[in-house]
């Protein structure tokens, strides 16, 4: 009995150093592959707790192995933006000013309750408060609100708010990205353009450059605090 006690707690330890090692997210925070290394890990570690013929370093071994697997994914995710795409997806635009986009929906295996239940979590409780909702990578859902039910209202200090708009990061950790760009309709020559105005040397400096269709521009560079340009365009003029 004291064999197995023993076990146990060292299994349970090995696990929760693991699991702090991949680092703090709850499990609803997590990407798809990191959801799958965990329940792999979970089904490993209840074997050489209930087994005792199973040497406790066979147990452990596997449990290192995948840990090391999450590691290396991650850099990899990291490191290129087709990976990190590849191994969580994309974010998905389900409501648009156009409305509900229904092919976005049958994508992810989602119907109109299920659309309806996930604006209620966002505090939101009719499709006309809504003027984006985008399913992210991780499964939850992000909400931009039309301007009258923004946070501290329009409609409380009777004032017309400017429509929102979507904004599209073109530049993240360094990577450029190309789809964003066409989103925008955003050629190199113009980007380059941009950069060369904020004195920004290479996009490799920055960590975040995204930019809305009206031109509204938010970039940060490594080792300074954020910037935001109103109309990139009047700057350009």
């Amino acid at each position: 009995m004291f064999i197995i006690f023993l076990r146990v707690l060292i299994i349970y330890i090995i696990v929760l150093v693991f699991l702090r090692l991949m680092g703090k997210r709850q499990i609803g925070e997590m990407q798809p592959y990191e959801v799958v290394i965990t329940l792999i890990i979970a089904d490993l570690a209840t074997i050489p707790m209930s087994d005792t013929n199973i040497p406790l370093m066979n147990g452990i071994l596997p449990l290192a192995i995948l840990v090391l697997i999450h590691f290396f994914i991650t850099l990899l995710t990291r490191k290129s933006i087709k990976i990190r795409r590849l191994m969580s997806g994309s974010p998905v635009v389900v409501i648009s000013p156009k409305g509900i986009e229904y092919t976005a929906l049958k994508q992810l295996n989602m119907n109109i309750d299920d659309l309806l239940e996930a604006i209620r979590q966002c505090n939101y409780y009719s499709f006309d408060q809504v003027l984006y909702a985008i399913i992210e990578t991780n499964g939850k859902m992000s909400v931009i609100p039309v301007s009258s039910n923004a946070p501290a209202t329009a409609q409380d200090v009777k004032v017309n708010n400017p429509p929102a708009h979507l904004p599209h990061v073109i530049v993240s950790d360094g990577k450029l990205i190309k789809d964003e760009m066409k989103e925008l309709s955003l050629n190199n020559e113009k980007f380059n353009q941009i950069l060369q105005t904020l004195k920004i040397n290479s996009i490799k400096d920055l960590i975040i450059f995204s930019m809305d269709s009206k031109g509204k521009v938010y970039y940060q560079l490594k080792g300074e605090n954020y910037k935001i340009i109103d109309n990139i365009q009047e700057i350009l003029k």
